[in-house]
């Protein structure tokens, strides 16, 4: 009885002193709620990013109520695995609309890395049922995500922009990266005009859909570093929007050893017969690998592809499986905990 006592007097200070919610440790978790009605732990999800421990071995869930949270947000590398759960993909929004040629306090562009609206530093990152947007418009380079560490999840969510709206980063400015930088993407929903997935990480997009808006260019720009044996694989999803027909390119390389894959992907009329471009880089056409296995759809039609661009045959493909990709040589388990 004492112990129920004890409880009962917490419980009743909590409520004396306006406290309607705190924290909860739970399996060595930490849970908190982010709500702007002020009855979760913290209004913003910065502050809630800023409350995870930092430490490597620490992991934190951060539940965010429904609302539109217009934050530029920075997940630090110091952090332990910290995951975002929305309420739902369409309700919990992420949102800011900085842009590459916006000038800082000092009068200088904030250029394209500057731009994002979720800066994603540290490893073991992961996100259900939110949507992240860059709503600056067309004005150029705009990013929603920019993502440099390891091993990121995000299932159920979207990707809102124009431009550069999902920055796949990695170490994109090093000669010879260290390390692998991984990403899953699964049953998400991207969004873009020119090049609005790019970057130099390996990642699969699983059952995804990338929507190409009105006026849109190139769906890809891959930086894949040299020697890295995948890129960007799209695996089972679907291309469409409202982009005229034939008029966007699955992607251009960024980096001369870009490398993109699309399998089992149903691809509609918007996409252009020759599906890939050089970027007025002839000599990439020998580094590059670009490549589709059954293809299906109107804008399948693969025997109007560029010569330089790859078909798959069967057992080729075999070799696209997602634990083959991501897996690595720490085995990692690329599931939303």
């Amino acid at each position: 009885m004492k112990t129920k006592n004890v409880l009962l007097f917490t419980v009743a200070i909590f409520i004396l002193m306006g406290i309607n919610s705190f924290s909860v440790t739970r399996n060595s978790e930490t849970i908190y709620t982010v709500s702007k009605d002020g009855k979760g732990d913290f209004k913003t999800v910065q502050e809630a990013v800023d409350a995870a421990e930092n430490s490597l071995d620490s992991t934190t869930k951060i539940i965010i109520k429904k609302g539109i949270y217009r934050e530029k947000m920075t997940i630090p590398e110091s952090k332990g695995a910290i995951t975002f759960e929305g309420d739902t993909k369409g309700e919990t929004i992420i949102v800011n609309d900085d842009f590459a040629s916006k000038k800082n306090a000092e009068g200088k562009e904030i250029g394209t890395t500057g731009s994002s609206t979720i800066f994603v530093f540290s490893d073991n990152f992961s996100a259900k049922n939110i949507t992240f947007q860059n709503d600056a418009g067309k004005v150029g380079q705009a990013v929603a995500v920019l993502i440099t560490g390891d091993k990121a999840i995000f299932e159920n969510c979207r990707f809102l922009g124009f431009q550069d709206t999902l920055y796949l980063k990695g170490e994109q400015d090093i000669v010879t990266p260290k390390r692998d930088i991984r990403h899953f993407f699964k049953n998400c929903y991207i969004e873009g005009t020119t090049d609005f997935i790019f970057g130099a990480a390996t990642a699969v997009f699983e059952h995804c859909t990338i929507y190409a808006r009105e006026g849109a260019t190139y769906l890809t720009a891959a930086s894949t570093p040299e020697g890295r044996k995948f890129g960007f694989v799209f695996i089972d999803c679907k291309i469409e929007g409202s982009a005229k027909p034939e008029s966007v390119y699955l992607g251009r390389p960024w980096r001369p050893f870009a490398k993109t894959v699309f399998i089992n992907t149903e691809i509609s009329k918007i996409i252009k017969p020759e599906g890939w471009h050089n970027w007025n880089k002839p000599d990439a056409e020998k580094t590059t690998f670009y490549a589709e296995y059954n293809s299906k759809g109107i804008g399948a039609n693969t025997e109007k592809r560029v010569s330089w661009s790859h078909q798959l045959a069967k057992e080729q493909s075999k070799e696209y499986q997602v634990r083959n990709i991501l897996s690595g040589k720490d085995n990692w388990n690329f599931k939303i905990k």
